[in-house]
């Protein structure tokens, strides 16, 4: 694996790191490299226990041509030394778990984080013995109360999925560092490029590059990018030995979708910030989240610790019934935005999400954890990824609705 990439510009890095011409072909774009396997020129021991920067490429779940090109570019992008990309973002977040937790250790992690994240934590890793605490991370009091002396990985997600709240990172990391323990962060809503990642004092940072990274919908994965050290952790125990390796199909898909990701999360900002300014004046919208808006509680550590808002808001419609109704009404009538789950693609995507229901199965909060979701997501939010389209059809296409 390669170091920091040379090139400093932020475009320049997305659509040159991990590239080079093919040295048969001359071909300008990268090739894919679907085999399983690679012809050796060398004995070599088989094992990936063996394996050094420098070793050829022996079998597909150990490396490929076009997984590592993702990587090296990923790297590059994200300023750290190594990526490992995996099958999916919830592969990246389990890599990061099961590699560095163990029977007895204590994971501190945001209540409220990707649906699958939060089970992972609290269904999952109890059953191998492992010790879970769930924390509002925008209470620091609450993330310094629950560090104990075996905890070893705090686990962050900023802004969270998906009421929009965010966590003061640096200080996070700051409290993770001095109790002995690792900070990792899913960074998906924020991009590789919303975030000064080592400055904030991150040491693992995930994404689903299903979504921003990718950008286009159509190719599902992951990534954390780190540390060589701690990177090379992750690899032997995750692809080798979990197994949730990129396809090498895939990893060409993201790669073209990360080559104009600086361009993209412009646009998306730029987009969501004229929809969530649109939103505030509508009358069916009782409240609007957005880290752009000067109304977002956390709008001034937004400021401080994000580059780029990116295109992700949620607002609220009243209660439940109302909720319903609306989207009913979408499903029915929208053209431009689509109905659907997912986020971070060229097209806007738009789902409701009841907040019963999260609190019931996925997050399972109580008392002021309950309280302070709902302070973002009253009854129930439409989380809205602002997509590429023009403000203004995206705008004339809710306005059927809202």
């Amino acid at each position: 694996m390669t170091k920091r990439n040379a090139h400093t510009g932020e475009m320049t890095r997305a659509i040159h790191a991990g590239e080079v011409p093919d040295p048969t072909t001359g071909a300008s774009a990268p090739a894919i490299h679907m085999s399983s396997t690679f012809v050796s020129h060398e004995v070599s021991g088989f094992s990936a226990h063996d394996l050094t920067d420098d070793s050829p490429f022996l079998y597909a779940r150990w490396a490929n041509p076009s997984v590592q090109l993702l990587e090296r570019k990923l790297s590059a992008m994200q300023r750290t030394e190594e990526t490992l990309c995996t099958a999916s973002g919830m592969a990246a977040a389990a890599a990061i778990m099961l590699t560095f937790l163990s029977k007895g250790d204590h994971l501190v992690v945001s209540d409220v984080s990707y649906a699958g994240v939060a089970e992972l934590a609290r269904d999952t890793l109890p059953r191998y013995g492992i010790e879970v605490t769930p924390v509002d991370m925008s209470d620091l009091d609450a993330v310094a109360n629950a560090m104990r002396p075996n905890t070893k990985l705090v686990h962050v997600e900023s802004p969270v999925n998906p009421i929009m709240r965010l966590a003061d990172i640096a200080a996070i990391a700051k409290l993770a560092h001095d109790g002995g323990a690792l900070l990792s962060c899913d960074a998906t809503f924020a991009s590789p490029l919303g975030m000064d990642t080592e400055a904030l004092g991150i040491d693992l940072v995930m994404h689903s590059t299903t979504k921003y990274v990718g950008g286009h919908g159509d190719a599902v994965g992951g990534a954390v990018c780190g540390s060589a050290e701690l990177i090379q952790k992750m690899r032997l125990e995750a692809s080798i030995h979990h197994g949730g390796i990129l396809s090498p199909f895939n990893a060409w898909l993201i790669s073209r979708g990360a080559a104009t990701l600086p361009l993209r999360m412009k646009a998306h900002q730029a987009g969501a910030q004229a929809v969530a300014e649109w939103l505030e004046t509508r009358d069916a919208v009782s409240h609007v989240m957005y880290p752009g808006l000067p109304s977002h509680p956390q709008h001034d550590l937004a400021k401080q610790q994000m580059k780029n808002f990116s295109g992700m808001l949620s607002f609220q419609v009243g209660d439940v019934a109302a909720g319903e109704r609306i989207a009913k009404a979408m499903i029915e009538k929208l053209q431009v935005v689509h109905y659907a789950v997912s986020l971070g693609h060229h097209r806007s995507l738009i789902f409701w999400m009841e907040t019963e229901g999260l609190l019931d199965t996925s997050f399972r909060l109580t008392d002021a954890a309950r309280e302070s979701y709902r302070a973002f997501a009253g009854d129930g939010i439409f989380r809205l990824s602002v997509g590429l389209e023009d403000a203004e059809d995206i705008i004339a296409d809710l306005a059927q609705v809202l």
